[in-house]
């Protein structure tokens, strides 16, 4: 089977899923509701060359609008746990009923192995992330935390007084979590001096489900994070960007990429690592020139300024020794 009749009966499977979902009359976990969105991911999560930005202009809007209703579907699934695990006398030791926890394990080392690479080593670790869009269930602030940055503060910002709420119930029996996962119900937009104190920044994969939205966001975190700080980001890769946006690096305007690693197992989100600009930055070419700051670095699609924004020596090999050492 040659790859374009791979791709249309990719697409073609993915309309007909999108399809039954859009006519469903709510997104909350049901019997009906968890077939189709298993079904959905099991199409998506095998490795496929397709690249989403070329698709047809209706292709794209079917996926903007499959995007959000999964970023719903995911809300009610998180919400409907994090109920759940309240009921427990202390529900961080119960985590393992939410049936995508091993999925935030793999995902929690594999940022955190990232992360341990590129943040300076004379730094230590750490000593204060924030983590922007934590929700209902904030597995990945509750999994770093717990088993990789066990001296590290951890700031959850969520726009949702509900989600926020859920969430401090989780953590609020375990003495030494509740002390280090703190939350603020506020629009990421409205923080400003504060984020220069954040060592790293996450961002959700769901903060933004627009680009435009998302590129706001970015627009943000380059103005007040801290020069030199880490931006990590999740993303998506081939089949998998019919569940979650895609960060494309140009839109990082500010910030030096220093590696995208794509999993090619159950685990759904990409992951790049950013840098904050220390300083601004000035190239004077003789094909044209470019003033930049730090809210206007030329994107690695620029011909004539041809300096690489990678150095991705995170293949997928080493990273299958980092995590065989940690197990």
């Amino acid at each position: 089977m040659n790859t374009l009749q791979e791709h249309n009966i990719l697409v073609q499977k993915v309309c007909q899923i999108y399809d039954q979902i859009s006519k469903l009359e709510t997104l909350k976990p049901s019997k009906n509701v968890n077939t189709l969105f298993t079904e959905l991911v099991h199409t998506c999560i095998p490795p496929s060359s397709i690249n989403i930005s070329n698709l047809p202009l209706n292709i794209q809007e079917l996926r903007s609008k499959l995007i959000r209703l999964c970023g719903e579907a995911e809300g009610h699934l998180e919400a409907h746990y994090s109920t759940l695990l309240a009921t427990f006398q202390n529900p961080i030791h119960h985590l393992h009923v939410f049936p995508y926890y091993n999925n935030y394990i793999k995902l929690s080392r594999i940022e955190y192995n990232i992360l341990n690479q590129y943040y300076p080593a004379q730094d230590g670790h750490p000593k204060r992330i924030a983590f922007v869009g934590s929700g209902p269930l904030p597995l990945t602030s509750i999994v770093l935390a717990s088993y990789h940055l066990k001296e590290t503060t951890f700031h959850n910002y969520d726009i949702d007084p509900l989600a926020n709420s859920m969430a401090s119930r989780l953590v609020s029996p375990d003495p030494d979590l509740s002390k280090r996962i703190i939350f603020f119900t506020i629009d990421i937009l409205n923080v400003r001096d504060e984020l220069k104190d954040y060592d790293v920044v996450f961002l959700a994969a769901l903060v933004g489900m627009d680009m435009n939205e998302k590129i706001k966001v970015v627009q943000h975190l380059a103005k007040y994070m801290a020069p030199g700080s880490i931006l990590m980001l999740r993303s998506a890769h081939g089949a998998r960007a019919f569940l979650y946006p895609v960060i494309d690096i140009k839109d990082l305007v500010g910030f030096e990429v220093l590696s995208v690693f794509h999993p090619d197992d159950d685990v759904i989100n990409s992951v790049v690592i950013s840098r904050k600009y220390p300083m601004t930055v000035y190239i004077d070419h003789k094909h044209h020139d470019h003033q930049l700051g730090v809210e206007s670095i030329v994107p690695s699609s620029c011909k004539y300024c041809e300096f690489q924004m990678f150095k991705n020596s995170l293949n997928q090999r080493s990273m299958i020794e980092e995590l065989a050492v940690d197990e």
